[in-house]
Formats: C-alpha cells, sequence, structure tokens
C-alpha cells in the first residue's frame, strides 16, 4: 500500500511539476521563470531553491530569473511555440503588479492557443492580515483579487486556498496545456499562506507521468461530404494555419498539395510550414498578402482552410473570397471551425490530410503556376530596389539584406509594427524558418521571444526583426540572455516613431499626429542611442551604416556567444506592399462617418464601398 509524504504545498507542486513528462521522454516544463516578491518567495522560492538543487526532484528543476513578468512570460511562450506546444515553460510571479504584469502575456498565448503554467501568488486564504500588501479589496466581494483579471485571458483558472486541492488543480492544468483543441495558458492563484501549509501527500502522487498529445479523427459522415467538396472543385486554395506546424502536419500538406495540384497560401502562425522554394507555395494571404495568394484566394471556388482560426487579416476582413465561393475548414477546435458558416471538419491536421487524400485518389486541380513565378520576381525587384526615400532603405530593402545572407538555419522573428506585414509579404524562409506572434500582435515580443525561441531551437539561427516602437517598450530581457548566454541576431530598424500606424492612420483619412516623434507635442525630438543602450546591457551592438554593413554584422555575429544588436535607420514613409501590384487586402479599419478635411471624406467612401464586400457570415 502506498504511504504518504509530508511537504509543503509548494514543494508538492514543484515535485509533481518535475515528473510530468512528454512522450518523447523530456519534461513537459522544463523549468519555470520566477521574479519574486513577498507573495511567493518564502513558499515556492524555497520549493524551487531546493528543487534546483536536486533536492525535491530526481534531477535539478531549474529556475531562471528575468527582468520583467510579462516578458519573461513572452520568453516562455516562444520556447511553447518553438517546440510545437510539445513543451511548455511555467511562470511565478508574487501578488498584485507582479501577477497583473502577467495578464498581457495571458492574453497573448490565449489567442495563439500557446500552453503556459502561470503560478501567481495571492492573498491570504486565512484573511488574517487583510489587508496584506498589495491586496485589491473589492468592497463588494470578499474573495477577489487582483488575480481575477485572469479569468477571461486563461483556459483554466484554479484559486488554490487548501494545500489538497493541488491534487485535482495540477491534473487539470497540464489537461488543458497537452489539449491540442483546448491548449492555452493557466492561471493556478496560490494564496502565500497556503504555500507554506504542510500536507501528508499519497506517493503515487509524484510518479512520472507521460501526456500524450492525442490526434483526434475525423467524423466518418464530415469527412465523406469534405471529399466530395474538394473533388468537385475547380480551383480549390489552401490556407495553411499554425495549426498545422502545430500537428506536425508539414509533410503531410506537402505530399496532399503535391499530389492534388492544390495551390498553398499562408497565415502569419501558418507560414513556413512548406519553405518558400515549394512549388506550390503562393505566399501570404489576406491584407498583408501576395498577389498570387490574394489572387488565386479572389477566384477560388473552394476555400480549404487547414489549422487556421481565419481572423481579419486573413480574410481582408470577410472580403477576399467571392460570394459564391464555398469555405471549407479543417481544424481540430470545433469553435474555429465553424466559423464563416464554414463547413467543418473537425480533426487532427495530419489525420485528415491522410484520411482526405485517400478518398480524393487521383484527382487533380489546375492551378495558376505563373502568377506565382511573376510574383516571385516582384518580391526580388522590391526588396533590391535602389530609389529610396529620404536616403534611407525601406523594410523591403532590408528584408532583401537579410535573405540574401540567411541559410537554412535562419528562423526570421518578429510581432509588431510594420515589419511583421513585410515579412510575412517578402521573407521567403526555409522549413520552419519563420516565427512570428501576430495574433495578439504584442508590443515588445520580440526580444523576449528572440530568448526563447532560441531556448526551443539552439541549433537555429535567430534573426530578430524589431522596429524602434516596439524595443522601446520592452529589452530588459536583453540583459537576461546576455547573462546566460542565449546569443541571437536583432536587427533593430529605427524609423523614429511608429511608422506603420502612421501609415493606417493617413490612409484612414487623418493627418500624422502623435505617431511619429516629428509629430508629437514635445518640446525636443529624442535622439535615442540604441548602440549604446543595448550595450549597456552587455550586449555586442553596432550601427550598420548601409545594407553591405548590414550584412557584414549578421554573419560576423554568428560566432558571437551573446545577443548581437545591429541598428539600421529606415524611411517611415515606404510600406511594406508599396510598388507590388495586387498585393495586399482591404482591412476593416472603422473611418468617421463625418468631420474632417475632404481626405477624411474620401477615406469614409472608400470604406463603405468595401464593406459591401463583405461576406455575411456568422
Amino acid at each position: 500500500m502506498s504511504g504518504t509524504v509530508r511537504l509543503t504545498a509548494a514543494q508538492a507542486m514543484v515535485h509533481w511539476l518535475g515528473a510530468q513528462m512528454t512522450a518523447e521522454g523530456d519534461r513537459f516544463i522544463p523549468g519555470i521563470w520566477a521574479i519574486f516578491g513577498h507573495g511567493n518567495v518564502a513558499g515556492l522560492g524555497e520549493a524551487l531553491h531546493r528543487a534546483q538543487y536536486g533536492d525535491l526532484c530526481e534531477t535539478p528543476f531549474p529556475t531562471w530569473r528575468g527582468q520583467n513578468e510579462q516578458t519573461m512570460a513572452h520568453a516562455a511562450l516562444a520556447f511553447a511555440k518553438g517546440r510545437a506546444r510539445r513543451q511548455a515553460m511555467a511562470v511565478t510571479t508574487s501578488i498584485g503588479p507582479g501577477a497583473t504584469n502577467v495578464v498581457t502575456a495571458a492574453a497573448l498565448a490565449h489567442v495563439n492557443r500557446l500552453p503556459l503554467l502561470i503560478i501567481a501568488g495571492d492573498v491570504f486564504a486565512n484573511r488574517r492580515p487583510d489587508p496584506v500588501l498589495q491586496q485589491i479589496e473589492d468592497f463588494d466581494d470578499g474573495t477577489v483579487s487582483a488575480n481575477d483579471c485572469f479569468r477571461p485571458v486563461v483556459r483554466y483558472f484554479d484559486r488554490i486556498t487548501r494545500p489538497e486541492q493541488l491534487l485535482s488543480a495540477l491534473p487539470r492544468a497540464l489537461r488543458v496545456m497537452t489539449d491540442p483543441a483546448n491548449c492555452g495558458p493557466v492561471c493556478l492563484s496560490f494564496c502565500q499562506d497556503v504555500q507554506a501549509e504542510a500536507f501528508d501527500w499519497p506517493e503515487a502522487f509524484f510518479s512520472p507521468r507521460t501526456w500524450h498529445i492525442r490526434r483526434p479523427a475525423p467524423d466518418a459522415r464530415e469527412l465523406e461530404e469534405v471529399a466530395g467538396m474538394i473533388a468537385g472543385a475547380a480551383r480549390p486554395v489552401i490556407i495553411c494555419g499554425g495549426g498545422v506546424i502545430y500537428s506536425g502536419a508539414e509533410a503531410a500538406l506537402d505530399g496532399f498539395a503535391t499530389r492534388h495540384q492544390i495551390p498553398v497560401t499562408e497565415t502569419q502562425a501558418g507560414k513556413s510550414a512548406l519553405s518558400q522554394a515549394h512549388e506550390l507555395n503562393f505566399g501570404a494571404a489576406g491584407v498583408d498578402g501576395s498577389a498570387a495568394a490574394n489572387t488565386a484566394l479572389a477566384a477560388a471556388d473552394l476555400v480549404i482552410g487547414i489549422g487556421t482560426r481565419l481572423q481579419d487579416f486573413t480574410t481582408g476582413s470577410r472580403s477576399l473570397f467571392a460570394q459564391d465561393a464555398k469555405l471549407l475548414s479543417i481544424n481540430i477546435q470545433g469553435y474555429d471551425a465553424a466559423k464563416h458558416q464554414a463547413v467543418s471538419l473537425v480533426a487532427d491536421a495530419k489525420v485528415a490530410l491522410e484520411l482526405l487524400s485517400g478518398k480524393l485518389g487521383d484527382y487533380r486541380a489546375s492551378p495558376d503556376m505563373a502568377s506565382r513565378t511573376t510574383w516571385l520576381a516582384a518580391v526580388e525587384a522590391k526588396c533590391q530596389a535602389t530609389v529610396i526615400p529620404d536616403d534611407l532603405p525601406n523594410d523591403a530593402q532590408v528584408i532583401g539584406a537579410v535573405q540574401a545572407v540567411a541559410t537554412d538555419a535562419s528562423v526570421a522573428l518578429c510581432a509588431a509594427g510594420t515589419t511583421p506585414g513585410a515579412l510575412k509579404l517578402l521573407w521567403q524562409p526555409s522549413a520552419g524558418g519563420y516565427h512570428m506572434e501576430y495574433g495578439f500582435s504584442c508590443m515588445g515580443y520580440e526580444i523576449a521571444g528572440a530568448m526563447g525561441l532560441k531556448l526551443a531551437k539552439p541549433e537555429r539561427e535567430v534573426l530578430c526583426f524589431v522596429g524602434d516602437g516596439s524595443y522601446m517598450m520592452a529589452n530588459s530581457e536583453l540583459a537576461t540572455a546576455v547573462m546566460r548566454r542565449i546569443p541571437f541576431t536583432v536587427i533593430l530598424t529605427d524609423n523614429r516613431g511608429y511608422g506603420c500606424i502612421n501609415r493606417l492612420q493617413q490612409g484612414t483619412g487623418g493627418v500624422p499626429f502623435n505617431n511619429m516623434y516629428v509629430d508629437c507635442m514635445i518640446e525636443d525630438q529624442p535622439q535615442i542611442d540604441y548602440v549604446a543602450h543595448a550595450a549597456s546591457m552587455g550586449a555586442h551592438a553596432v550601427k550598420a551604416g548601409d545594407l553591405a554593413a548590414l550584412q557584414a554584422e549578421i554573419m560576423a555575429a554568428r560566432g558571437r556567444p551573446i545577443p548581437t544588436v545591429i541598428v539600421v535607420e529606415t524611411t517611415a514613409a515606404d510600406g511594406p506592399g508599396e510598388g507590388l501590384e495586387g498585393t495586399g487586402q482591404w482591412w476593416d479599419v472603422a473611418v468617421p462617418e463625418v468631420g474632417g478635411p475632404e481626405r477624411l471624406r474620401a477615406a469614409y467612401e472608400n470604406y463603405i464601398t468595401n464593406a459591401a464586400r463583405v461576406r455575411l457570415s456568422s
């Protein structure tokens, strides 16, 4: 008969986490990011110290110190994304501001369907010292704490007010994080006095457990219906989403598309499931899409979404597809599969594609291959153009220069601003050579994300593209990467403000205001020395005077054991798709109905014209 072991609740939590394994024999949670405060240092901090030196767990369970709770969570999420959700990381915070700093990262994880374990310190369950430092007091509800902010942005929330609650809460947390359909962040709100309470735990609770990622097969009736739709289509087009990568279905997609000659277009999350060199990869879909992809999608009689949640950037705010086009969605999550009144095939992407290909037999479509060739030639010309405004390179030219020295080991990473659209449009990755956080488009993800991705893929070269605006929002994990000797290369493009939103502001009828520094109510234009700033945190930092110097610095960084930051001044005047005929698609950004000058009235009329093209669907 199994015995018991007496541990504090915090010790039991760490002991249990150290015994949760993947099918490949690794820990599902290989370690925890921590910033300590009074809400977690005495209880969880003591347990983590013991675990790091091999006391609580069979092998050391590491704790990593971050600089900011939000960005260390971003690093954890980039790691999970880089491991295709086969592993995740944990984050612990104190109560109050330490916990609420993670809410943004939790929302990012929720939107992107990424696993993250948040262990947030909470108030005293016994309420003896109330109000404790940093406690939020709700005048009408004594059970509320600041951690209730997590409820809308996590998949599972639990407040641990008794030690024995961990017996059910911890398995529930891992169930969510390893469920491909319901994957997302979990918050265990851990009352600080409970962390330190002892309990007699069943020894069997700490036995190693392997968590398998299931692969649900499709319903037989749905499979027959969907196979019939594809077999009857003359101009089918695939939209490849991130679910293809999380399923490990890249080879299945390649085989399906090649056998049946169906062109593949990409979302931000699905880009690089197929290399750009694949003859059926037509490039990016939607608002920031290629001429080849969007032309094919607009003419398609059947659009096949695979592992995509079909957000507005992908569908051109529901205006890209023809009104009479049929929509088919293959997705492991029924909620996503049913969007836009699509015919649903609820299943794992790899399983679904393999079964569908068998059903379709010798069926082959006849895509317009010439459009892809024309598109790639236009990209080459755009990225090498020598005529530039302001005598500064634009984002396309920077991307072209970096692309020229990239290798099959290179991964382009980005998150917000102009560059995500430019990279989706212009970057030509090898398989797995693209990492974009664009579900939440979270400024400040990039530096921490690059660190997390490098931890997930130490064999790859991480090329982190970040604008000056996003860099200013969150850069402190650069110091963490230096301390831990985690190398990656940052291409910091400085256009002196928020160039992306400045262009959107003008495109929707407004005038430049409060985005570029020159258009802000300030006494002096800032002269920020990004090289000195990055160097002060220990990074190798340089300024590239031209694109040739940028290329030389990227190649020099490959032998360095610390992050490299390369600053490049760019123009804010040129958007990523300008000069590329047929690219892009309308994006629904509401324009004021009245007021303003003639340019605003013209913008509103254009808005009404485009809104009339929207497919009316749920």
